[in-house]
């Protein structure tokens, strides 16, 4: 193939895609202001805990190398990744700084050098932030001009933490924004012999493509909280069952079944962020995106209401385990993280809450200071709950044996927004288990049904634990 790449950024995205193209037979110089993972990297080892990385890093050890410099990165490449932090603003904006920092200094690298090079971002940026932001810098920084000396490519990589490699290798579709036809013609022709699927991919306007990045998280948004919707109105039906409801939705090919699942709010570094971002956008170009701020509020209300349908179980006295704190299975991550707004939520009603997840302790903590007790393991968190909370759907809750979640004489109740224990715990002694998008009493919700079809509606509805 010919082509050398450098990557600036050794996150998790950057340091996947380095070894990826390392692993594809591709020269690669990795870049980043973190010392140790220059070295880690340098030594053959994963700079950051993903899946698959370091056995990945393994096999393109020869390939693949690390620096701080980022001038002698882009001298040695043919094309160059921009894979740092774009921060959000208090008003939803996404910040250039790093992104500038990178490009003023790739703008003096090419200042000496004579061959075309392609500057591809991958990072989260806001419509227009690359052509009348950062081409500018770099022709200013680097005397060349765009589609001349150098041609620049948006082309964002939609990955979730704890597959970022798998994600990075086999996407949907890949876009790429283009300043010019050379820069897209040869960043193409890199992913057609790096990625390992054959997916679409589109060419377009640098415009197009940074919308579509943050319209499509949008999206995703939207569709995990109407199932969070569903699943609300199937609790309060006689009956009701969101997974019954979502799994036939999902066979319409107009809705589909990804992200259709009703649990609690989606958190993360990109979803909740993105959605803002949108908003941000409409508003400075003179209109509005009321969907996404209808989203977002929602999911921002979902820990709030949900702790207001536990506290008539909880109060003074009362132990609560909140099992799960990252934002999903698989990583330590934690910002925006229902289950950490959860448990906080929960700390209001009096209650003690200590809460276990399998990889988030040390950043849970960070989150949520001394409110909630953190267990050292599975066992210590369940010991001596009155109430047993699964906040994310982690294979290591799925398997626990309900024998543990039972109290010689004391009834447990076990609150379980993902459904994983309703074949073991449903029926069992000694637990009253309640499946959230699942109607958690019959009784009490058929009557409050046939009040409405009876015109006789109260103004607000009947408590959800008067006949349990």
């Amino acid at each position: 193939m010919g082509m050398r790449v450098s990557v600036v950024g050794l996150g998790k995205l950057g340091a996947c895609m380095a070894a990826a193209f390392a692993g594809r037979g591709v020269p690669v110089v990795g870049v980043d202001v973190n010392r140790r993972s220059i070295e880690l990297v340098n030594a053959g080892q994963a700079p950051v805990p993903e899946p698959g990385l370091a056995e990945r890093m393994g096999r393109g050890t020869d390939l693949l190398r690390a620096t701080s410099d980022g001038g002698e990165a882009v001298l040695a490449s043919d094309i160059t990744f921009v894979v740092v932090p774009t921060p959000s603003e208090p008003d939803g904006a996404f910040s250039l700084a790093h992104v500038s920092a990178v490009f003023e200094q790739i703008g003096q690298a090419l200042r000496q050098k004579e061959d075309y090079h392609t500057i591809v971002l991958t990072s989260t940026v806001l419509p227009g932030s690359t052509r009348t932001a950062l081409i500018p810098l770099l022709e200013a920084t680097s005397g060349k001009h765009c589609n001349v000396g150098f041609g620049v490519v948006y082309s964002p990589a939609f990955i979730a933490l704890g597959s970022v490699l798998r994600d990075f290798l086999n996407p949907d579709v890949v876009l790429i924004g283009e300043s010019g036809e050379r820069a897209g013609a040869q960043l193409e022709a890199l992913y057609r012999a790096v990625l390992d699927n054959h997916p679409p991919i589109r060419h377009m306007a640098i415009e197009n493509a940074e919308l579509t990045k943050i319209a499509l998280n949008t999206f995703v948004t939207v569709k995990i909280t109407f199932a969070n919707m569903i699943a609300d109105l199937c609790e309060r039906l006689p009956g009701g069952d969101v997974d019954v409801v979502t799994d036939a939705l999902g066979f319409d090919r107009r809705v589909g079944r990804h992200y259709l699942k009703g649990g609690l709010g989606y958190g993360g570094p990109c979803f909740p962020r993105d959605n803002l971002a949108l908003g941000f956008l409409a508003r400075t170009l003179g209109t509005e995106a009321p969907l996404a701020a209808v989203t977002d509020a929602l999911n921002r209300a979902s820990a709030p209401r949900a702790a207001a349908r536990l506290r008539p179980l909880l109060g003074p006295g009362k132990t609560v385990a909140v099992l799960g704190l990252a934002y999903k299975p698989g990583t330590p991550v934690v910002e925006e993280s229902a289950g950490v707004a959860l448990a906080l939520e929960l700390c209001e009603t009096g209650a003690c809450v200590v809460a276990y997840d399998p990889l988030a302790r040390a950043e849970a903590h960070a989150a949520l200071g001394d409110a909630v007790a953190l267990a050292p393991s599975l066992g210590a968190c369940l010991a001596g709950a009155d109430m047993v909370v699964v906040a994310t759907p982690d294979p290591a809750f799925a398997a626990i044996d309900p024998a543990r979640l039972c109290r010689d004489g004391h009834e447990v109740v076990v609150v379980d927004y993902w459904r994983l224990l309703a074949d073991r715990c449903e029926g069992l002694p000694g637990v009253r288990y309640l499946a959230a998008g699942r109607s958690w009493n019959d009784d009490t919700n058929a009557a409050q049904l046939g009040r409405v079809w009876d015109g006789r509606a109260p103004a607000a509805a009947a408590p959800v634990f008067s006949a349990l």
